[in-house]
């Protein structure tokens, strides 16, 4: 696929099966996560991966971080369990924020964005189903300490990948004169 196609086409596919993605489209995956811009260099991003029974221990985490705040409803500590079991890859895009007199966190968060954003379009280009997830559970403390996130560490968001189960819709064709002003004329 060409690299303008898979900007230009990406769309997120929410309904995912097995089988998760390969090693070497992992790789793949991963190395394009790597090549996101990088002011200073300091590779301010890490990634986990969770598959099989790691997707059941996360959806536990979720479950236990909404019992901490109070939550004791069945049927939505059952959906929070659930959760990672809707793909059969996920990889967690985590910032890892250095003091650092010229890049500030704010620009590390960016880069880490990027590359997530960089993985997203490595899966489109490969035909593996993709979607990036955040909501509340991706900014909570508790499960950033079963994670194992340092204090300097974020998530950035919660890539699920697979195969898709239907095919992936089309991507909407949006007017740049929505989004571009010309300034200083």
């Amino acid at each position: 696929m060409e690299a303008l196609d898979a900007l230009l086409n990406r769309v997120s596919v929410a309904r995912l099966t097995d089988p998760a993605p390969n090693d070497a489209q992992r790789e793949a995956l991963y190395q394009a996560a790597l090549r996101a811009p990088d002011h200073g260099q300091l590779r301010p991003w890490r990634f986990l991966s969770i598959e099989g029974k790691g997707r059941d221990t996360l959806g536990a985490l979720f479950a236990e971080a909404l019992q901490a705040k109070g939550e004791e409803h069945p049927a939505k500590l059952e959906k929070a369990r659930a959760m990672p079991l809707r793909a059969p890859l996920l990889v967690v895009v985590i910032a890892t924020l250095h003091e650092h007199p010229k890049v500030p966190a704010s620009e590390q968060r960016l880069a880490a964005g990027c590359a997530a954003h960089g993985m997203l379009i490595a899966a489109h280009a490969q035909g593996i189903g993709a979607v990036w997830r955040t909501g509340e559970l991706a900014f909570d403390e508790h499960v950033n300490q079963g994670l194992g996130l340092a204090a300097n560490e974020e998530v950035i968001g919660y890539l699920y990948l697979g195969t898709p189960v239907n095919e992936p819709r089309q991507a909407p064709v949006l007017d740049t004169a929505d989004f571009v002003q010309v300034w200083g004329e």
